[in-house]
């Protein structure tokens, strides 16, 4: 129980940190659906989701590589474990960047549609290298702990970006209306990507250069023999990871060029990412957890409790997944008002999508046997598989469902590698899940959500003071069974 409320302190720390940046990035969302047009929406959201991708293969999983060698190594060498992560990170985005940019014309016709600028992809590739520089240097802030350090950078970023765009997309129209003098020297009406790009930029450029003062308390050198065992460690953990970012950009990337009205895809695309945004509350949750739980994981491996202990964390894991899916479909009438209505047609791929996360999350949380065990192969492995079904059912379905393939070939594709990776697991390195009472929670949650579907009320009010109902017996549930509020003197004697 020490082991699980410590990593609960982390999860507030770390995840409240997450949760506040995430948070900032959603509120964007109003901002970029009222001020942008719905393709130029779509084509930010296809730019976004090449420089996730390009993320992921470039820090080549070195940020959990870097936790894993800097708890097997004695002390005075984690100071080389950092610097070596930072040298391979390093090398990986200077060969990126002169690949790129020096070779863009040749190619771009192989990636990229010719509607997309030139410029708009020279941003994203700049700001993708150092979006991917600075991980490592934030993971050892984790690794460390430092959260007030790590906190600061990130919400600073955050903030500076939401100004930026504010100044951009607000600021700067008006005053072209009254004085466009004061801004003619830089200012294009038809340039709006572009300037959310170079907002980004800017906050990305200042995060950079803070965490300097990080990556200068080691003598940074070159050990090819740790090189070696990390690019071993970490290589299935940067395919695990492109499977995790299959989950949320993959379909983005494909749809324009399936979709068979070209005319139409970037829209098309950008009504189907507004209200996936929705959906990145459950992201937000998962998120959090992960923060904490990637420290975590390696730390109490070596106690002999551990596998009780993961256990429990997924059992409550899983249990408040459930409960942020049922919030946000029981108050879905406050939560859509977050775009703006014309793109309120694509809701329904919301409950999907959540699902869908929760699925990856779980996936995720099991990963942590083949991480234990040095199998990491299996990531591989599954990201494979899971990769094949999310883009073989995007390029079968998209020409006819449009986006409400995309929502079901990511649902179909965690659910498999989920299932997947539990049943080797239990093998391989074999953890007692109660699965008895997990698939409690998740058959009342579908009851739950079941009932508030299928018996709608015309008043809103009504409406969501009848889910308010149904809310709350799922957390009397809860919190009766399970959670450890019941502990708490003034709850035990309520609850009685």
């Amino acid at each position: 129980m020490a082991g699980t409320k410590s990593l609960a302190k982390d999860s507030v720390i770390y995840g409240g940190t997450t949760i506040i940046t995430k948070f900032f990035s959603w509120l964007m969302t109003p901002l970029f659906t009222y001020y942008i047009s719905r393709s130029d929406f779509g084509t930010m959201t296809n730019l976004y989701a090449c420089a996730a991708v390009i993320m992921v293969v470039l820090t080549f999983g070195m940020e959990t590589g870097f936790f894993y060698f800097a708890n097997q190594n004695p002390a005075e060498k984690r100071g080389k474990v950092y610097s070596m992560s930072i040298s391979v990170v390093g090398f990986f985005v200077a060969c990126f960047l002169f690949s790129f940019l020096i070779f863009l014309p040749a190619i771009r016709p192989v990636l990229w549609d010719d509607l997309i600028p030139s410029v708009y992809l020279r941003l994203v590739i700049i700001i993708s290298a150092m979006d991917t520089f600075i991980a490592v240097p934030f993971a050892f802030l984790r690794y460390e702990k430092r959260p007030v350090r790590f906190g600061f950078f990130k919400i600073l970023q955050v903030i500076l970006y939401a100004l930026l765009c504010v100044f951009f997309l607000v600021v700067c129209p008006k005053i072209n209306e009254s004085h466009p003098e004061w801004i003619a020297w830089f200012w294009q009406d038809n340039f709006k990507v572009g300037y959310i790009l170079i907002a980004n930029l800017i906050a990305t450029g200042v995060q950079t250069l803070c965490l300097i003062l990080t990556m200068t308390k080691f003598r940074f050198s070159f050990d090819w023999k740790l090189a070696k065992q990390m690019i071993a460690y970490c290589f299935p953990l940067m395919l695990m990871g492109l499977a995790g970012m299959s989950n949320q950009v993959v379909d983005k990337i494909v749809f324009p060029t399936v979709y068979p009205d070209k005319a139409l895809a970037m829209s098309e695309l950008g009504v189907y990412s507004a209200c996936f945004k929705i959906g990145v509350i459950m992201v937000i949750f998962t998120q959090a957890f992960r923060y904490a739980f990637d420290p975590f994981m390696f730390e109490k491996g070596k106690d002999g409790d551990a596998k009780s202990s993961y256990a429990l964390i997924m059992k409550y894991f899983v249990c408040l997944g459930l409960l942020v899916f049922l919030v946000v479909m029981f108050y879905l009438d406050i939560f859509k008002r977050f775009v703006a209505p014309e793109y309120w047609v694509a809701l329904k791929i919301i409950p999907i999508v959540l699902m869908g996360e929760l699925f990856f999350a779980v996936y995720y949380n099991l990963s942590l046997w083949y991480k234990l065990t040095k199998q990491t192969y299996w990531g591989t492995i599954f990201s494979t598989i899971g990769f094949v079904i999310i883009v073989s059912l995007n390029l079968l379905f998209i020409p006819k469902y449009s986006y409400m393939a995309c929502a079901w070939a990511a649902f179909a594709g965690n659910a498999f590698i989920m299932i997947l990776s539990y049943f080797v697991g239990q093998k391989r390195y074999p953890i007692h899940y109660n699965l008895k009472n997990i698939g409690f929670y998740a058959g009342l949650a579908a009851i739950l959500f079941a009932v508030s579907y299928f018996i709608p009320i015309q008043n809103q009010w009504l409406q969501m003071g009848f889910n308010s109902l149904l809310l709350g017996i799922y957390l009397y549930c809860l919190i009766r069974k399970d959670l450890p509020l019941k502990r708490i003197p003034y709850i035990q004697k309520w609850i009685r």
